[in-house]
């Protein structure tokens, strides 16, 4: 069945509420008095937005209960991903008591249509060279995110050294241009958390996002509030495998992205965060 982002209240106004007591029936909102009381009555002004973050990255740490803890996450980030947003949630890793094994920038060619004949090429070659290559029959784009969760992933229970598979679809996407791969020989992770940024064709996103999700424990994508392209995860079915978080750029989100890290481990899918069909926090 496939399901549509409800674009109801933002996870943001919730933890406002929550913190501020604000609820039906009690606070600024109900007038209990009579018309014969003659007390004045109290106006009171509603908190700036930016306490509803602040009471998020107050509470984090203790929703996260070190969800995280031996549990390492690799960092995929789309072209156009704010910089600032990938620290914030690398950050926000380490508070619920885990570590970011690499961050790996996914580049333009990749995801550019007309670079699709280089793309299937390079990732038809590759595959046939691999020990345990990607699903048989896999088209461009899902085998193309197979390989990139070959050199970046696992199905275990802890970050492993790469292996020789690893170690040669790194070597060979960063030769094309197609990710950046950070200095040295990082781990692979169980966890994948992929960052959005720019929109880009909606089957290409599909396709590499299926990919990843299929080699890996668990992957969680994110972006911003209401982004176009996390919504056709969600539309396409994609998200009955990769969890989608979308509020990212406030800080109510990027504890909604951990939470989606931690349930991950032993929960696959799901749409959550400021607009998300399954709830704000994916929780349990």
């Amino acid at each position: 069945m496939i399901r549509h982002r409800s674009f109801t209240v933002p996870l943001t106004a919730v933890l406002l509420a929550l913190a501020t007591g604000v609820a039906l029936g009690a606070g600024p909102l109900h007038d209990s008095r009579s018309d014969a009381s003659p007390a004045p009555r109290v106006v009171t002004r509603a908190p700036a937005s930016g306490y509803a973050d602040a009471f998020a990255s107050g509470v984090a740490s203790t929703l996260y209960a070190h969800g995280l803890s031996r549990r390492p996450v690799a960092i995929v980030t789309m072209p156009g991903a704010d910089p600032a947003t990938v620290s914030a949630l690398t950050a926000q890793v380490r508070v619920a008591g885990g570590q970011v094994c690499a961050t790996y920038a996914v580049q333009g060619q990749l995801v550019d249509a007309q670079q699709k004949s280089l793309v299937d090429t390079l990732g038809i070659q590759l595959d046939r060279q691999l020990r345990h290559g990607t699903v048989p029959g896999a088209s461009t784009y899902p085998r193309i995110g197979e390989l990139v969760a070959i050199a970046v992933a696992n199905h275990g229970n802890a970050g492993a050294p790469p292996g020789d598979d690893s170690v040669a679809v790194r070597q060979s996407l960063a030769a094309a241009k197609l990710l950046r791969v950070p200095a040295g020989h990082p781990q692979t992770a169980p966890l994948v958390l992929v960052v959005l940024g720019s929109p880009f064709d909606q089957a290409i996103a599909d396709g590499v996002l299926e990919g990843l999700g299929a080699g890996a424990r668990g992957v969680v994508a994110v972006a911003p509030t209401r982004d176009a392209t996390l919504a056709g995860l969600d539309a396409d079915g994609v998200s009955r495998r990769v969890t989608t978080v979308d509020g990212v750029e406030t800080a109510a989100g990027r504890v909604a992205a951990v939470l989606g890290l931690v349930r991950a481990w032993s929960t696959a899918g799901g749409a959550f965060g400021a607009s998300g069909a399954d709830g704000a926090v994916p929780l349990g």
